[in-house]
């Protein structure tokens, strides 16, 4: 009895050495895996992190921000431009530059596909900060022809210019 005991823990631990090498090669397999999932991942971030500059953090775009000034976004106006307004729809009942048309600034990535890239957009807003935001969105998307006007409403109406009040 005792022989068979011995022979069954040699059986035994000669089955844990073949055993281990190929654990080891499992380990070895799943590192590689593991790196190169990490090797991927970090050049995925890379790539992703040179679109801002390092300066600023913004992220940049073909197209520089055009601010533009009442003066010349009027001409524009007479011109043919399109006016994108990017206020909320109770700021625009209030008033609007007559023949803008509205689209506010968080429904303006879901509606790209009714403007055109052909044309020039002047966006618009009350002081010009969410205009900056539009016009910006409207560039990575594509559109070349996009500014933005300068102090937004209130300085289009310090200059003179007319509004409409109320919905068209």
């Amino acid at each position: 009895m005792s022989r068979k005991r011995s022979q069954s823990k040699h059986i035994s631990s000669e089955s844990v050495s073949h055993r281990q090498p190929k654990n080891h090669k499992r380990n070895l397999t799943w590192l590689w895996v593991g790196l190169g999932v990490l090797l991927i991942a970090g050049v995925g971030f890379l790539l992703l992190n040179s679109r801002t500059t390092p300066s600023s953090g913004i992220e940049s775009t073909s197209t520089p921000s055009v601010e533009i000034s009442p003066a010349q976004a009027y001409a524009r106006l007479q011109q043919g431009a399109f006016f994108l307004d990017v206020r909320t729809q109770e700021e625009w009942n209030q008033f609007h530059i007559q023949g803008s048309t509205l689209i506010p600034l968080d429904q303006l990535q879901n509606r790209l596909s009714e403007l055109s890239k052909d044309k020039d957009i002047v966006v618009v807003c009350l002081s010009g900060h969410r205009s900056l935001s539009g016009t910006a969105i409207l560039q990575q998307a594509g559109f070349k022809h996009v500014s933005c006007l300068s102090g937004g409403l209130q300085a289009w109406i310090a200059a003179g210019y007319p509004v409409q009040a109320g919905t068209p």
